[in-house]
């Protein structure tokens, strides 16, 4: 809401235009199941469907996923939400072959515009939504299990929520939503019921995009509001980057593991009296698996839907790996990736010249053993 004399609250202007708003707040939490799923193995062991992109002209053939990952329904999940009580989601799991399942719930509502800010602010504190994900994919978890290539369901989560709005008539078109409903917009998707200050107003709102008169998407970092009716190729970008976003951040916590694992061999390896006795092939092995566990990351995480172009969904896909930070995420982890190469070079290195100099020792002893004995049988 722009700052107008009359202005009052972040949602109060709202009620003029609507009592009541109907909608489905999506829920999407990622999970990291293993290091890779095959899928058709996995598509024998439980009734999934293939997932594929809804057709829109706005969505051409040529962005597709490849290969396809699994779209498997899930056990109604129980839910108590601020301002919808206790209520059952509808919850479904898509699998992707790089070891990434993502859990989506669909809560429809019905709030006032004021209650629904309410609503976003009570996502802020996910921690029972996670669980609840978490519980929903367990028995999936477990017969998924001879199709998951060394899996490790690790304790790392990423949530996004978003707020879909029809293009019924109910809302103000975008353009004026925009200027005289921003407060409004920025507080759902920032999961803030407080009053925001005019620069965070303008920041939540500045990427967005409209294919059309009457639809609206707005990402922010916590949540997006999307205007919207045939929306499903957009709800699926989404949930593709989200998934990315978990797949950097669990590489860049492992390597964070693995500097500090590194950083702790160079002083027991300066102290040691017999450093020369000390390898470092087994951490050096581990690091180059880690290296290419990157790249395969990497590689399969762009090919899987690669988004690229002035598409619609391009563009959307685009906005959602600036909020993300994708980029920097990557830029992080391959920084990291050299640095553990380098320090566990060095340490190798180390240990190769002490192994080398006590050899050289070995071999001067041995040559002065030689010489005195010569000497010692030389004498009568």
């Amino acid at each position: 809401m722009s700052a107008t004399p009359d202005s009052r609250t972040s949602a109060d202007a709202m009620a003029d235009s609507a009592a009541e708003l109907s909608g489905t707040l999506h829920i999407h939490v990622a999970f990291d199941i293993g290091g890779e799923v095959r899928l058709d193995h996995a598509a024998r062991l439980v009734p999934a469907e293939l997932q594929s992109l809804p057709r829109r002209p706005r969505t051409p053939s040529s962005i597709t996923y490849r290969p396809a990952p699994l779209r498997i329904r899930l056990e109604e999940v129980a839910l108590s939400m601020l301002e919808l009580g206790q209520l059952r989601a509808v919850a479904e799991a898509t699998v992707f072959d790089f070891g990434a399942v993502s859990v989506a719930m669909h809560v429809p509502f019905r709030l006032s515009p004021e209650a629904l800010v309410r609503l976003a602010r009570g996502l802020a504190e996910p921690d029972a939504l996670v669980r609840a994900a978490r519980a929903a994919l367990a028995p999936l978890y477990a017969k998924l299990l001879p199709a998951i290539h060394q899996p490790d369901w690790s304790d790392l989560t990423e949530e996004y929520f978003v707020f879909q709005l029809p293009t019924d008539g109910s809302l103000p078109p975008p353009a004026q939503l925009l200027s005289q409903q921003d407060a409004w917009m920025a507080g759902i998707v920032r999961l803030e019921d407080a009053e925001l200050s005019r620069e965070e107003i303008d920041e939540a709102l500045r990427m967005r995009i409209s294919y059309g008169p009457r639809d609206l998407f707005v990402p922010e970092w916590s949540a997006a509001l999307l205007i919207d009716e045939d929306c499903g190729e957009t709800l699926q970008a989404i949930e593709f980057a989200n998934l990315q976003l978990l797949e950097f951040r669990y590489l860049d916590e492992r390597l964070d593991r693995r500097l500090s694992e590194a950083y702790r061999l160079i002083h027991p390896l300066a102290r040691s009296y017999l450093p020369f006795w000390r390898t470092h092939s087994l951490p050096l092995r581990a690091l180059g698996e880690l290296r290419m566990e990157a790249n395969d990351v990497f590689e399969r995480t762009g090919n899987v839907l690669k988004l690229v172009g002035d598409q619609y969904l391009a563009r959307v896909y685009r906005m959602l790996a600036a909020r993300f930070h994708l980029d920097a995420w990557e830029q992080s982890i391959e920084r990291a990736l050299k640095t553990v190469e380098g320090v566990y070079q060095i340490v190798s290195d180390q240990a190769a010249t002490f192994r080398a100099e006590f050899l050289e020792i070995v071999i001067i002893v041995l040559i002065g053993l030689e010489i005195a004995l010569t000497v010692f049988r030389a004498v009568p």
